[in-house]
Order: C-alpha cells, then sequence, then structure tokens
C-alpha cells in the first residue's frame, strides 16, 4: 500500500468519522530516460536562477504566486494549510444521489479512504448504507493545493473516493457536428434491428482482468529485440480510402461470423478426434523416405569430415 496522501475524516451532519486517504491509481508506465544522441550519455537539468545564472538548491526554491507583473507572494506548505485547516483534513459529504446520477465522463481520479483510530464504526456503516441504497455521497475535499468536488462509494467492502471534473472543465460540445437523429443519418429499420442483434450478441459481464496495455507489451518486445541487434522497418502506413459503406452488409457479415466463429471451434475439436487421418500418397511417401535418408546421411559425412581435419 503507498504511503498515506494525509489523516483526516469524512463528515455529514453530525457524524465524524477519521479516515486515511490513499491513492488508488498505479500507473505501468514506461520510464525513458533522456540522452545525448551524440554519445549516449544521459541529459540532466538544473534549477537556476534566471537573474543570475546560478544553480539554486532544492530546499531554496519556495513557490510564488504573481498578482501584478513581477511581483509575488512566497507559500509554503503550512501556508496552504492555515488558508483553510478544515478543508485540508476533512471530506466534506453535502449530500447523496443515484449512483447511476453521475455521468462517467465527470470522473478523474480514485483514491482510497481507510478508516482511521476509533472510526471502524462509522467507517462500516457509511460503507453498508451507501451500498445498500444505491447511493453514492457527493463530497468535496482538498487535495494538495486544490478543492475538488467528488463521490464517495463502496466498493469491494473499501470506501473510495473519485474525484470529478467540474463542468466548467468540460469542453462544450456544441462546435461538433453530429447527426440529429437516425433520419438525419439515414439509418433504415432493418439496419437498427440488425445493430441491436449484434450488440446483444457481444454483451458480455465487466471482467477487467481480461484487459492489459498490449501495446506497452509490444513497445517492450520492440526494445528487447533492438538491444539484441534487430530492428524493425516502419510499416507503411495506410492510406484511409473515401467510399461508401453499406452498413447493413457489414452488420450482417459480423453477425454471421461471430455465428461461424463460436461453432468453427467445437466442430475443429470434434473433427480432430474422430475424424481419420487420410493415407499417404506414394509419391508423399517415396519423398519423405528420400529425406529421411539424406538426414540420417548428413551426421556421418559431417564426422568423416572432422576426422580428416
Amino acid at each position: 500500500m503507498p504511503r498515506e496522501l494525509w489523516k483526516g475524516a469524512i463528515r455529514f451532519g453530525l457524524v465524524h468519522i477519521p479516515v486515511s486517504l490513499y491513492p488508488a491509481e498505479d500507473r505501468q508506465e514506461l520510464s525513458f530516460t533522456m540522452l545525448d544522441k551524440r554519445d549516449l550519455q544521459p541529459v540532466g537539468y538544473k534549477r537556476y536562477n534566471k537573474s543570475t545564472g546560478d544553480e539554486v538548491a532544492y530546499e531554496d526554491i519556495v513557490k510564488g504566486y504573481e498578482y501584478e507583473d513581477g511581483h509575488f507572494v512566497t507559500l509554503d506548505k503550512e501556508d496552504f494549510k492555515r488558508a483553510n485547516v478544515e478543508a485540508t483534513q476533512t471530506v466534506d459529504i453535502v449530500g447523496f444521489v443515484d449512483r447511476h446520477d453521475i455521468a462517467p465522463y465527470y470522473l478523474e481520479s480514485p483514491y482510497y479512504l481507510a478508516p482511521g483510530k476509533n472510526g471502524d464504526k462509522g467507517y462500516a456503516l457509511l460503507r453498508e448504507v451507501l451500498d445498500k441504497r444505491g447511493k453514492v455521497a457527493v463530497a468535496t475535499v482538498v487535495i494538495r493545493t486544490r478543492q475538488h468536488i467528488a463521490m464517495v462509494y463502496a466498493r469491494h467492502n473499501v470506501l473510495v473516493l473519485n474525484t470529478l471534473r467540474y463542468p466548467n472543465e468540460l469542453r462544450p460540445t456544441k462546435g461538433l457536428e453530429v447527426p440529429k437523429d437516425l433520419k438525419d443519418a439515414k439509418v433504415h429499420p432493418n439496419e437498427m434491428k440488425m445493430a441491436e442483434r449484434l450488440i446483444d450478441d457481444m454483451t458480455m459481464p465487466w471482467d477487467p482482468s481480461q484487459y492489459h496495455d498490449t501495446y506497452r507489451d509490444d513497445l517492450l518486445k520492440m526494445i528487447e529485440e533492438k538491444a539484441a541487434g534487430h530492428t524493425r522497418k516502419m510499416p507503411k502506413a495506410r492510406a484511409p480510402r473515401a467510399e461508401v459503406v453499406d452498413f447493413a452488409k457489414l452488420l450482417e457479415r459480423s453477425l454471421s461470423q461471430r455465428k461461424r466463429g463460436t461453432g468453427a471451434a467445437a466442430n475443429d475439436e470434434e473433427a480432430g478426434e474422430s475424424a481419420p487421418r487420410r493415407p499417404k500418397s506414394a509419391a508423399h511417401r517415396k519423398t519423405a523416405s528420400q529425406h529421411a535418408r539424406r538426414k540420417a546421411a548428413a551426421p556421418r559425412a559431417h564426422a568423416g569430415h572432422r576426422r580428416v581435419a
């Protein structure tokens, strides 16, 4: 478990639940080092004073807010807390909504909440009530130097806090050119029915363990090949072709392919177990016999060569 970000409390009404906040996200990104291409030595970066050009030690750096051109107010860690001590240590619940009322595009970053000292009872009570009623808590919370709106919900016995985007952080859709309705997109009723059938056929239970970053795997494989002295040629990019698409045919083919794919594996297994092997032809037997004789003769020839040497 990563180090806790802070210790504080969940608060709603007169209820006060001590908790600790932990990051839930663990990005599995590849780390690359910047190199000087002339000698492949690592490139370093220095913090320097833009006025004098002198390097500045990390402990001598402070955060500053430029309130006028060239005029700064400096802030340290304690200043951020002093601005509102209570806000920096509290998940302040302002209300509860149905779990499906919050659109997915509002979701930002997940965090785990764990009960603090004497917080077990209140933690378990809030977790179970949220799960039983199908609700999520809407709250405000300060993480690092920014106040977030967030949702708190129960997941596998753990309370999860997911920060949300503010409405003004989502770009409006006004400028996007999209069809108004099916008539505007010239969708035929049979295409609609086949699309529904295809979606029904492809509907499955959600299992996140089935998915991982395959591009990361491909990139690591290419890195290993380059380290071994092999390089790949860049594949030619295919230029997109502008053509009229018959969605009815595409949907029909997709449905038929899925039907064939479902039955193909079972048919192949049955065929492999029950189908008799075809007898080899005389020509095939002759070729195989010649290949075997050549293979057997090769070691004798090599052995004779070594004795002569």
